[in-house]
């Protein structure tokens, strides 16, 4: 007997290259662009003005999004957000003997 075996297990969603994440700023980017250009129609601004922002802001969406998947790679997005949070250096406003100490100090010593 032969059996297909799913060789997508494991693995993390891919569409055209998108990977992860960068499908989701993908998708959800788009989608405010539709409903931008939806409401900038509803409004009564001109049309070609719509098309014109709603073509260059989706191309805009578009190749950020690639250059990003190509750039940082799957995990990149949460990569940067730790970064961010990571302190560059630590300040110790003690001074150094307190630093150094091993023991705390005994309250009553004094």
């Amino acid at each position: 007997m032969k059996y297909n075996i799913n060789k997508g297990i494991g693995r993390t969603v891919e569409f055209k290259g998108l990977k992860a994440q960068y499908l989701f700023i993908f998708s959800g980017g788009l989608l405010a662009v539709l409903i931008l250009v939806m409401i900038f129609y509803m409004i009564g601004i001109n049309t070609v003005v719509c098309l014109v922002i709603g073509a260059s802001s989706a191309s805009l969406i578009i190749w950020k999004t690639f250059t990003l998947n190509g750039r940082y790679g799957e995990h990149g997005l949460m990569k940067i957000a730790a970064r961010k949070r990571h302190p560059r250096y630590i300040i110790c406003r003690k001074p150094v003997r307190t630093c150094l100490r091993l023991t705390s100090p005994d309250k009553n010593s004094r």
